[in-house]
């Protein structure tokens, strides 16, 4: 009996709106025609959230030591199986209060499901949101998924990008202060992101993409008279090299006429040079459907793009479209 695709989720920070998405996806029997989840979390405290919410209670757990037996268990594998971390008391947790304890449970979810897929016993990784406050509480220092997966897969170049249909952006920086962006401009690393984003939206669309390289200046530095000729020293040498190799690329564009209406629709992906020049568009036009992936990996990792919305945490209302289609697109480039 051939078993269907295994996909791993990660239960997110136990106390933000994670556990109540997972219990949501776990319910859509769509989601699941050809794949089957995985869900590397804490069996208790789903179960503690599903009675709250009234929603179905995951039943098919595993201890951590021995979820690898699902792989030859075709019983195990006809539902979704819970991978019990047992990191949290779940009668400790209170939703929307984010802690040490939590960032740790979020990052030990995260670093089993990264193994998983390292080993090739999932197709990929499928994340919740977590808490970069209460992951460094716990004593990481990663600013958020991306650079954890990029250290654990020892992998380079990698970039974000953030995914839809109506507007997709990939980032040269991401989580790094203001000041800090220039001096981590290079045309070397600007041109990997144009080619990461590229083969990225080949595999996606299945179409040669159109790319627009953003500037860093306003009106993309007005020939010098802005900034310090970012765009002349280090943008423009990196669309140069990226037409070269035969990449439908132009820029570097003015940033604030860039994500015009008729402008998004002759683009499929922007490259954005810093974290809010691509996030604000993206959250304004499609804050409930886009997807955050990590380019570069050799594995696939796709994560809604929003945060753990403690305001909201296990009240019933949290919007699971961004984790479906998280969902989806990673079904998509794993190659289902």
């Amino acid at each position: 009996m051939k078993l269907p695709t295994p996909l791993a989720l990660t239960m997110g920070d136990p106390a933000g709106v994670g556990p109540e998405l997972i219990l949501r996806a776990l319910a859509n029997v769509e989601l699941w025609q050809t794949t089957f989840p995985i869900v590397f979390g804490d069996a208790e405290i789903l179960r503690r959230c599903a009675d709250k919410l009234d929603l179905p209670r995951p039943e098919n757990v595993l201890p951590l030591a021995d979820w690898s037996l699902v792989a030859t268990d075709a019983q195990r594998a006809s539902q979704p199986v819970i991978v019990d971390h047992a990191a949290c008391t779940a009668g400790s947790i209170v939703p929307g209060q984010l802690d040490a304890t939590t960032g740790a449970a979020s990052y030990a979810y995260i670093d089993s499901a990264i193994t998983a897929a390292l080993s090739g016993r999932v197709r990929g990784v499928v994340t919740a949101p977590i808490s970069k406050e209460a992951l460094h509480a716990a004593g990481y220092s990663f600013p958020g998924h991306t650079e954890i997966f990029a250290a654990r897969c020892q992998a380079e170049p990698t970039c974000m990008l953030q995914y839809s249909p109506e507007i997709t952006c990939a980032f040269v920086t991401t989580h790094v202060g203001y000041a800090d962006v220039p001096a981590l401009l290079t045309p070397q690393r600007i041109l990997a992101v144009i080619e990461l984003a590229g083969n990225a939206l080949r595999k996606i669309k299945g179409t040669e993409p159109a790319l627009v390289v953003c500037g860093l200046n306003p009106h993309a530095g007005e020939h010098g008279l802005f900034g310090n000729q970012e765009e002349e020293r280090l943008i423009q040498p990196a669309v140069d090299q990226a037409r070269a190799r035969g990449w439908r690329v132009e820029g570097p564009l003015p940033p604030d006429t860039a994500f015009i209406p008729a402008k998004r629709q002759s683009t499929d992906a922007y490259i954005c040079l810093y974290h809010d020049q691509g996030h604000i568009p993206v959250k304004a036009l499609a804050f409930d459907s886009a997807v955050n992936t990590t380019l570069g990996l050799p594995i696939v990792r796709t994560s809604v793009d929003h945060g753990t919305a403690n305001d909201i945490a296990w009240r019933g209302i949290a919007n699971p479209g961004s984790l479906f289609a998280a969902i989806r697109l990673a079904r998509r480039l794993a190659g289902e």
